[in-house]
């Protein structure tokens, strides 16, 4: 849930949204990665990448990653990850949300490596606020709980307890694989 979490402290940071529009998108920086491919594990798929920090990662490389046989140690891995968001005030009435999309994983088939998305959406509901103090508590599925300081005061008094919000959030990680240099 710490998207929600983000999700929650981005919206109302967002004086637009509060100011009344129905709808609004989100879009992160997109976080890059270059690790170096340490040791494999083929029979699990399993791979020890080093960041250049000198840190160790250890990840399994999902069956839909296309030519995993071709990775070798002192390949370079670039990992790109992005986030986008989609927060909408609900209507009285209108149904609460509380899906999931599997996680997809595409290849192009041509290079080792490969696109990995998956989709979460709920309904939260704003149980508290204290407009002294600029927080919010909101409650969601499966009666998490989650409070947040709001930086935006504007956009706080816009909100009251009772208020269900809408958050559709994509993460998507594209993975591509440049062979070391023999």
């Amino acid at each position: 849930m710490t998207h929600a979490f983000r999700a929650l402290a981005l919206l109302l940071m967002s004086a637009g949204l509060a100011a009344g529009q129905a709808t609004k998108t989100i879009t992160y920086d997109t976080k890059v990665e270059t690790l170096t491919v340490q040791a494999i594990e083929s029979k699990s798929r399993t791979l020890t990448l080093k960041r250049p920090d000198g840190t160790f990662l250890t990840t399994v490389a999902p069956a839909g990653m296309g030519r995993f046989d071709e990775v070798k140690v002192g390949d370079t891995v670039t990992a790109r990850y992005y986030e986008n968001l989609v927060v909408r005030v609900k209507p009285v009435g209108e149904k609460a949300i509380d899906t999931a999309a599997a996680s997809t994983v595409t290849s192009d088939g041509a290079h080792p490596g490969g696109t990995a998305a998956v989709q979460r959406a709920i309904t939260a509901t704003v149980t508290a606020l204290d407009r002294k103090a600029s927080t919010i508590t909101v409650v969601g599925p499966n009666d998490w709980k989650y409070s947040s300081r709001v930086e935006d005061k504007k956009a706080l008094e816009k909100v009251k307890v009772g208020d269900r919000l809408d958050m559709i959030w994509t993460d998507a990680l594209l993975i591509s694989l440049d062979s070391a240099k023999k």
